[in-house]
């Protein structure tokens, strides 16, 4: 771990207002098994979708931003969706991007931590490690490091002092082998400025890909407040691991001292990718300013948890974004955007 920074900073709720949205365009054809231009068209549905809330800053692959630009020329959108150039290996920014904090003044810095592509899945992953660094430079925010492995799609925060993740995932030994739960939480705390860890036992069985991120069974939504995955088929191989999380969060109290309001999620449902059936995660949702954009499978089942969730957050538009490629893939809308926070100063 990194010497403790003589600055205090806390990482702000994803509620908190924004100044954009960071996302990249997936550009290498291996990784997407044949869907590269499904996955594409379901990336370009989620940056309008943000841009009808808030400006929208598109990493790309050098030499890649006229075609991307050209897939958004001639449309009208609230806000912008500006296209820059760096070097990265694949599009997932929640994990890959910087972790935007603010110091006691308002002022806004950037939690670099270090990225090993989920624990060496794919190769390579040497730009996704350095991209961090590229995005906090072009913004002129400046960068805080620390040498410990984290996604943003493992930690789910309220602003206030209270992160909430799952033990199948930051205790994985193929992210931070050397690092004990007390050590993690002490990196959290010198970064984030996080106060309270809530550890839940799992992420998603069948979760491969990030061990078990949980923003597929967790979401913070206000001061206090949280969403669930809760599965009712009791033959989902989740229905009892979720249910453990829920006693978890049923038996904690927060930073604060709060009990937990929890707010439960329909089933999610499946979807198609390439002739093969996909479990699309209605958590993975993005709260852009004022919106909620929700991955969907296409499906009848998709009303119900719209509603859900436009009864859970009525001051939001809930925006659903068919995307079976996505979950394909191994994510979904949270999974592919990452806020910029405004400063407060």
């Amino acid at each position: 771990m990194c010497a403790q920074a003589a600055r205090s900073v806390r990482m702000p709720a994803e509620w908190a207002q924004h100044e954009g949205c960071l996302m990249a365009w997936p550009y290498r054809s291996e990784l997407w098994s044949g869907l590269l231009s499904d996955a594409q068209d379901e990336y370009a549905a989620v940056a309008r979708a943000v841009a009808a809330f808030e400006p929208v800053l598109m990493v790309t692959a050098p030499g890649t931003a006229a075609e991307v630009r050209g897939r958004f020329t001639g449309e009208r959108a609230a806000h912008e969706i500006e296209v820059v150039e760096l070097p990265l290996d694949d599009s997932w920014t929640r994990d890959s991007g910087p972790i935007f904090v603010h110091d006691e003044t308002g002022r806004r810095f950037g939690a670099d931590f270090r990225f090993n592509a989920w624990g060496g899945k794919h190769w390579p992953y040497d730009s996704d490690d350095k991209l961090a660094a590229l995005v906090l430079d072009r913004l002129g925010v400046e960068r805080l490091h620390s040498g410990m492995v984290l996604e943003g799609g493992a930690i789910t925060v309220d602003g206030e002092g209270t992160l909430i993740t799952t033990e199948q995932c930051l205790l994985h030994p193929n992210r931070n082998p050397r690092a004990d739960r007390a050590g993690i939480e002490a990196e959290l705390s010198r970064m984030l400025g996080i106060e309270k860890v809530i550890w839940l036992p799992y992420g998603g069985l069948e979760d491969t890909e990030t061990d078990g991120h949980v923003d597929g069974v967790a979401a913070y939504i206000a001061p206090g407040r949280v969403v669930v995955s809760l599965p009712d088929d009791e033959n989902h191989p989740d229905y009892a691991r979720m249910r453990a999380n829920l006693a978890v969060l049923e038996a904690t109290r927060d930073a604060k001292g709060r009990k937990l309001d929890i707010v439960v999620l329909p089933q999610t449902a499946y979807g198609h990718a390439d002739g093969r059936s996909v479990e699309v995660g209605y958590l993975n949702f993005y709260l852009p300013n004022g919106g909620c954009v929700v991955p969907v499978a296409g499906r009848t089942e998709d009303e119900e948890v719209a509603e859900a969730l436009a009864k859970a957050m009525p001051e939001r538009k809930v925006v659903p974004v068919v995307a079976p490629t996505l979950a394909f893939g191994g994510g979904g809308v949270h999974c592919i955007t990452q806020q910029i926070p405004m400063e407060l100063r």
